[in-house]
């Protein structure tokens, strides 16, 4: 649900002609196994991938390239990344600590890398990069509002916070303690679901009517937060705003000059989409050396106690003095995590939500990299992996979980290149970047009112992401129209009353009580129950409740590469080790016998063989 600008049907901002950034074409045919090409296959892949696809999941660009494109990722998920730690800064009492907060972006930095990692090497193995969850922040605010959890008074007062007061230090490590505990328990049922298979068993269930209101309530009740620090200054929030929607939906088709060298002494100039790729960052840079134009020639106010004080780049400068140069984030590094009832139900809303957009976006990522669609037991893989990224995330304390980044999927798109060296790359980026403590207290110096803006713009594209899941009901059907506005309008008034009235939800069980107060001012929980049940319950056929529509996009005629090739675990694990007969019941192992004869059978014609033959019918050995 960390969707990137919208920008329609977006051209690549890497083409083939016309002195257009063009990769190496000499590498784009080098596979990663260096499989032969039979006549089938290579005039499958000729008039699918290769057609629209500069290099397919399987093709290995040239290293120089990788690193390039990888950079690229790491720079599209970035809002994303950086939004996350800052949003909750607030509520963890660290509002006046940015070097607290430049710790906590490090910290995801370096999980996320780990995290994508192991998805690319171990989970569903497409090239899909790992990042903290919006779907996890719903929660985490509810229970970091809870009494116990308010924070002081005197933390919301700039002059009087030391940051390096044992005092001050323990009241933000117990909160994000407590988020790491409960954020460890709640990823343990996200490895189960995804060990035992039991996602596709919720996956008859969950339709559009259930995923449009949970994904819209993420972004609708935190718009409040957005508008207040926008509110410290709305110029340079305006002027924030205004540059992201100039970049991301203006001058996407602009083609900007720029040097390219493909050896020592060849060198010449290619047209890139720069503001397509990077129009968030564009706007932030430019927020910020306006804000910094206008901090050294005093425009802005120079006391704390004034309002706009936040918006001059000095008021956090300091942070980057401070900030070591190296810092290598460990496991446990805030204490010994904590554990509360109330705490971890509220999570396993988020982890619910996140596993059933991770399915979509492993379907919506096959498609855009070549590949052929998910089989089970890559999707029961990817999502054990991503319930063992949240573990890492929740040990380490980013104060968040993981998920798969849907922007970057969209970049793939954009791109065209669907390689899973790059996301390798990617990954190694974030590892190096997290480790430089400099690059994490950078971000953390973004003025508040630049930050405002970019929050305005993200949580209105996320909250549009989440209604276009309509596009696949029937919204003529008064069904469908009772269901999404009734999740949705209770979706923001029940929270909004338990906030005003937290005394009234006193059953005499503490416990239970914090329960119900997590989970009933968490809005997408519950916006996404009311719809579930409602969904369920209330007569309609398939198509009116859009599940037609929704199975059908999970499916791929154009399939360009086997599943066996791309899907199989490394190392030959369960194909040519580990075949015994106990491991081939587990959910998320490969089956032996269909990845052998993959091996001699190719495209689509391999998919209709053995889809049809009946069982022991085929017996190709290698």
């Amino acid at each position: 649900m960390n969707s990137a600008i919208p920008s329609g049907e977006l051209p690549s901002c890497v083409q083939r002609d016309e002195g257009v950034l063009n990769p190496d074409a000499d590498s784009h045919s080098r596979k990663k196994d260096q499989q032969p090409e039979t006549p089938s296959s290579s005039s499958s892949s000729s008039s699918n991938s290769s057609s629209h696809l500069a290099y397919g999941i399987l093709d290995v660009p040239p290293w120089y390239l990788c690193i390039f494109f990888g950079i690229q990722h790491f720079l599209t998920a970035l809002g994303g990344l950086v939004a996350v730690p800052l949003i909750l800064a607030k509520d963890l009492c660290l509002q006046h600590d940015p070097l607290t907060q430049s710790y906590l972006i490090g910290t995801i930095f370096f999980v996320s890398g780990i995290c994508t990692l192991l998805q690319v090497f171990l989970g569903v193995r497409l090239p899909i990069l790992q990042g903290g969850t919006f779907a996890f922040v719903a929660p985490s605010l509810a229970m970091l509002s809870l009494p116990a959890w308010k924070c002081p008074e005197w933390t919301l007062n700039v002059t009087q916070v030391d940051t390096s007061s044992p005092e001050f230090i323990e009241e933000w490590q117990k909160r994000i303690r407590e988020l790491q505990g409960s954020i460890m328990v709640a990823s343990c049922v996200q490895i189960l679901v995804g060990l035992s298979g039991l996602i596709g068993f919720l996956m008859r269930f969950i339709g559009p009517l259930t995923i449009a209101p949970t994904i819209t309530l993420v972004a609708l009740p935190l718009f409040e937060s957005a508008a207040q620090d926008a509110g410290i200054h709305w110029g340079i929030a305006s002027l924030t705003i205004f540059l992201i929607v100039l970049f991301s939906q203006y001058l996407k088709n602009v083609a900007v000059p720029v040097p390219v060298c493909t050896g020592w002494k060849k060198c010449r100039t290619a047209k890139f989409h720069v503001f397509q790729v990077f129009p968030v960052l564009l706007a932030l840079c430019l927020s910020w050396l306006l804000c910094f134009v206008l901090t050294i020639t005093n425009v802005l106010p120079s006391a704390p106690t004034a309002p706009e004080y936040l918006a001059r780049t000095d008021s956090r400068g300091s942070v980057l003095s401070q900030a070591p140069w190296f810092r290598f984030p460990y496991p446990g590094q805030w204490g010994l995590p904590t554990v509360s009832l109330a705490g971890v139900f509220g999570i396993i809303a988020g982890v619910i939500s996140s596993m059933v957009e991770s399915v979509g976006d492993y379907y919506a990522c096959a498609r855009l990299s070549g590949a052929p669609p998910p089989p089970k037991h890559a999707i029961n893989r990817g999502i054990s992996i991503e319930g063992l990224g949240c573990l890492l995330a929740g040990a380490w304390g980013s104060g968040n979980g993981t998920t798969s980044y849907s922007e970057n999927i969209g970049a793939l798109g954009i791109t065209r290149v669907g390689s899973r060296n790059v996301i390798v790359a990617a990954g190694c980026v974030l590892l190096v970047m997290g480790v430089f403590g400099k690059i994490g207290a950078a971000f953390a110096t973004i003025p508040t009112p630049v930050i405002g803006g970019m929050f305005l713009v993200m949580f209105g594209v996320i909250s549009a992401v989440g209604i276009s899941n309509l596009q696949y009901v029937s919204m003529n059907s008064s069904r469908n129209l009772f269901i999404f506005g009734f999740s949705i309008s209770f979706g923001l008034a029940i929270p909004s009353w338990v906030n005003r009235n937290p005394e009234r939800l006193q059953t005499g069980i503490p416990q239970l009580d914090q329960i119900l107060q997590v989970l009933l001012t968490t809005g997408m929980f519950v916006g996404g129950f009311l719809g579930f049940l409602l969904d369920n319950t209330i007569p309609g056929s398939q198509e009116e409740r859009g599940l037609l529509a929704w199975t059908k996009i999970h499916e791929d005629s154009g399939v360009t590469l086997q599943a066996s090739e791309v899907y199989s675990l490394p190392w030959g694990a369960g194909t040519r080790f580990c075949t015994c007969s106990w491991a081939r019941k587990l959910p998320f192992w490969p089956e032996p016998n269909q990845e052998e004869a993959s091996h001699q059978l190719s495209g689509p014609l391999l998919l209709n063989t053995l889809s049809r033959a009946p069982e022991g019918c085929l017996d190709i050995r290698i």
